[in-house]
C-alpha cells in the first residue's frame, strides 16, 4: 500500500483546522480576506518584490501559510501531540520560555524543517505545556493536576491510526483523511466546561492561561494566523471590519529590509460557557485572530544585537515618544540593507548565480563569497524566518488574557524538563538556517565549478 506523503497530510491538515476555525471564530475569516487584500495590493506595488517571490515560490507559499497554537496541560498530552505531527513532517523547533513574561508555560513550535517541505506547505503549531509548579497555592495545584489526568483530549480512534501509521510506516490516503477528522476533534471549541464555576473562579484567580488549560476537555485552538505583506496596513485596516486590533504590533519595527517575525491581532472573543454543577453559564476569553508578517532569519550574532537593542528599548526612557517610535529609534543601529546585513554576517541568506552576469564575465580563480557577492556574481535572496520570538508571544498571550496577568515568574523554565516531557529534543532552529545557507551555497559550487571560501 502507498502512504500519502507527510506534506500532503499536513497540507490537508492545515486546510481542515482553516475551515474549522472559520465556522467557530467569523473575525478569522474577515482577516483572511483582509490580508489577501493587502498582500495584493503589496505586490502590485512593489514590483522588486513581487518578481523575487515568484522566483522563490514564494507566492503561492503565502497563500496558504498559516501557524496555529495549542496550550497543553501534562507531559502525556505533549508527548502524543509530537508523535502525531510526526505524521505530517513537524519536527519541535526551538525552545520558548514564557515565563519571565508572565505566562506560566514553555513551549516548542512543530513545523516542516527541509526547504522542500517548508515551499510545499510551512503550517507550524506554536505548542506550550503548563507548568503546574507556577500554580503558588499547593491544594489548587493538586486539584488542577487531578483535572488535567481524568481527560482523554484524543479520540481513541486518532490513537489507533497513530499506532497504525507508526507500525507501518504511514498512513494510505483514505486513512490519512481519516485521522485528520479524528485529531480535529482533539483542537475544536467546546463550551461546556469540565469543571464548576468556583474552580473555574479559583483557576483564573491564580493565571487566565491556566483557567483556558485546565477547565475544558481539550485543547481547542486558540488563534490561527495568516502572514501579510504589509502587517502595518492590516493593523490599519482592522478596526474598520469591526475588528479590534491590540495596541501595538509585537516585534521588530516596521523596516524597508523585513527582520524576524512582527505580529498583531485582533483582541479574544468574551464567549458563554457552560459550568458544570448548578454553577450555570458564565464566559471566558481564550480564541482571537492573530497575523503575521515573516521576515529573514538573523544569525546568532544578529540574533546577539536584536536582543541587545531590544533589552536598551526596555530600560531606556521613551519620553514623549509613542511605543512605535521608541522601537524605531532603539533599533536605528540594526543595518536595513541586505547586503550590509551580509557583510556583517547578521543575517542568513540562500546564494543564486547571476547568470547573466557569469556569461558577460567570468568570476576571478580563487574569489571568495565576499567578492562574488559585491561583484554580483552572486545575488542574496533573504532566508525566511520560520520561528517565534518569546516576547512577542508572551505579548499577544497576555494582551488576549484580560487583566489577570502578571509582570513575571521567579522560577524560569528548564529546556531540559520540557524535552524530557517531549520524548525528544527540540531542534536548534540556528543550526536549521546555517544548514540552508550551506545548501544553497554548494548548489552555487557545483553551478559555478569552483570552491567558493567564506
Amino acid at each position: 500500500m502507498s502512504h500519502m506523503h507527510p506534506d500532503d497530510i499536513r497540507t490537508l491538515f492545515s486546510s481542515a483546522m482553516s475551515d474549522l476555525y472559520r465556522t467557530e471564530v467569523p473575525q478569522y475569516g474577515t482577516l483572511c480576506d483582509l490580508v489577501a487584500k493587502v498582500n495584493e495590493t503589496a505586490l502590485s506595488r512593489d514590483a522588486q518584490l513581487a518578481r523575487r517571490m515568484r522566483r522563490d515560490g514564494e507566492i503561492d507559499r503565502l497563500e496558504v501559510e498559516r501557524h496555529g497554537a495549542i496550550r497543553l496541560g501534562t507531559p502525556a498530552e505533549l508527548a502524543t501531540i509530537r508523535r502525531l505531527f510526526a505524521l505530517m513532517g513537524m519536527k519541535p523547533v526551538g525552545y520558548y520560555d514564557l515565563s519571565a513574561a508572565g505566562v506560566p508555560v514553555h513551549s516548542t513550535a512543530f513545523r516542516p524543517i527541509s526547504d522542500s517541505s517548508l515551499e510545499h506547505n510551512p503550517f507550524r503549531v506554536f505548542t506550550s505545556l503548563l507548568r503546574l509548579e507556577l500554580i503558588v497555592d499547593p491544594d489548587l495545584r493538586q486539584r488542577a493536576q487531578e483535572i488535567l489526568a481524568k481527560r482523554k483530549i484524543f479520540t481513541a480512534r486518532c490513537l489507533a491510526l497513530l499506532e497504525q501509521a507508526e507500525q507501518q510506516g504511514g498512513l494510505g490516503s483514505e486513512d490519512a483523511r481519516e485521522f485528520i477528522s479524528e485529531l480535529l476533534e482533539t483542537f475544536k471549541w467546546h463550551r461546556e466546561a469540565t469543571v464548576d464555576l468556583a474552580t473555574y473562579r479559583e483557576l483564573r484567580a491564580a493565571h487566565a492561561l491556566v483557567a483556558d488549560i485546565v477547565c475544558f476537555k481539550g485543547p481547542h485552538i486558540n488563534h490561527l494566523t495568516p502572514r501579510t505583506l504589509d502587517i502595518d496596513l492590516v493593523q490599519e485596516g482592522m478596526p474598520a471590519l469591526g475588528l479590534r486590533a491590540k495596541d501595538v504590533i509585537e516585534g521588530p519595527p516596521r523596516r524597508a529590509f523585513p527582520i524576524l517575525l512582527r505580529q498583531t491581532s485582533f483582541l479574544a472573543l468574551e464567549e458563554s460557557i457552560r459550568f458544570i454543577g448548578d454553577g450555570g453559564d458564565g464566559t471566558h476569553t481564550a480564541r482571537f485572530g492573530e497575523v503575521e508578517q515573516r521576515g529573514c532569519a538573523l544569525t546568532r550574532k544578529g540574533r546577539a544585537l536584536y536582543d541587545e537593542l531590544l533589552a536598551k528599548r526596555r530600560s531606556a526612557a521613551s519620553g514623549s515618544a509613542t511605543p512605535a517610535e521608541g522601537v524605531a529609534r532603539a533599533f536605528a543601529d540594526f543595518p536595513d540593507d541586505a547586503k550590509e546585513l551580509f557583510k556583517q554576517g547578521l543575517a542568513f541568506f540562500r546564494f543564486e548565480v547571476n547568470s547573466k552576469r557569469v556569461a558577460e564575465q567570468s568570476p576571478p580563480a580563487g574569489a571568495d563569497l565576499s567578492q562574488l557577492v559585491s561583484g554580483e556574481w552572486l545575488d542574496l535572496s533573504p532566508i525566511t524566518y520560520e520561528d517565534f520570538l518569546p516576547v512577542s508571544a508572551a505579548g499577544i498571550f497576555r494582551s488576549n488574557l484580560g487583566s489577570e496577568v502578571r509582570a513575571s515568574y521567579d522560577v524560569a523554565g528548564h529546556q531540559r524538563d520540557f524535552e524530557d516531557a517531549l520524548g525528544a529534543p527540540v531542534l536548534d532552529e540556528i543550526a536549521l538556517y546555517e544548514t540552508a545557507q550551506a545548501n544553497s551555497l554548494s548548489a552555487c559550487e557545483r553551478q559555478l565549478g569552483m570552491v567558493i571560501s567564506t
